[in-house]
């Protein structure tokens, strides 16, 4: 079941809706079989079936209560306000079109890492920098972070030692020309 932001896509632009489910079907291929996992960012969860479905236990947070659907596994929580445990360590936390909203992405950082395992996972997905002459106005708006391929990995690399970095154009996901990447998907740990 769709929830009411993706709803909203699916009647506005529904092939936009196909975009999401693809990085969220991305997570879940990287994601199968871990145990506790954290959504930052969950909003409506239409796309944490995905993962639900492959990860023993999923929980999700989102500063828009309005946006959380009953009955789920989410909170309302700001993550620049500190490490989420909820139980517990995470093996692995996923945030997708949650960095390029937040300006204070060190802090950010910081307090998921203190909410991962040593050996945790992280999968952080946004638009490119390159994207954003062409973004609605209201995207425009608020993406105030967004960046390019070398700009991400820096930024990750400041607080995990490893980082992969692919591209995605559409519903495609590849490790081509960074520049001609509408979108960004980055593995950290």
């Amino acid at each position: 079941m769709l929830g009411l932001m993706h709803s909203r896509s699916f009647q506005n632009d529904p092939k936009h809706l196909g975009f999401v489910l693809a990085r969220y079907k991305f997570v879940a291929k990287m994601l199968d079989g871990f145990d506790r996992v954290l959504e930052i960012g969950c909003g409506d969860c239409t796309g944490a079936s995905l993962v639900q479905a492959v990860v023993k236990e999923w929980r999700g947070i989102d500063i828009d209560e309005e946006l959380l659907p009953k009955g789920r596994q989410t909170a309302v929580a700001d993550i620049l306000n500190g490490r989420w445990l909820d139980g517990g360590l995470f093996d692995a936390i996923y945030a997708l079109d949650v960095l390029e909203h937040i300006s204070e992405e060190d802090r950010a950082l910081r307090n998921i890492k203190a909410s991962m395992k040593d050996r945790g996972t992280l999968i952080v997905g946004m638009p490119s920098l390159e994207s954003q002459p062409f973004a609605s106005e209201f995207s425009a708006k608020h993406h105030v972070n967004c960046k390019t391929e070398k700009q991400l990995r820096q930024t990750l690399r400041r607080h995990f030692s490893n980082v992969y970095i692919f591209g995605m154009n559409d519903e495609t996901l590849h490790t081509g020309f960074g520049p001609m990447c509408h979108y960004r998907l980055a593995i950290a740990c």
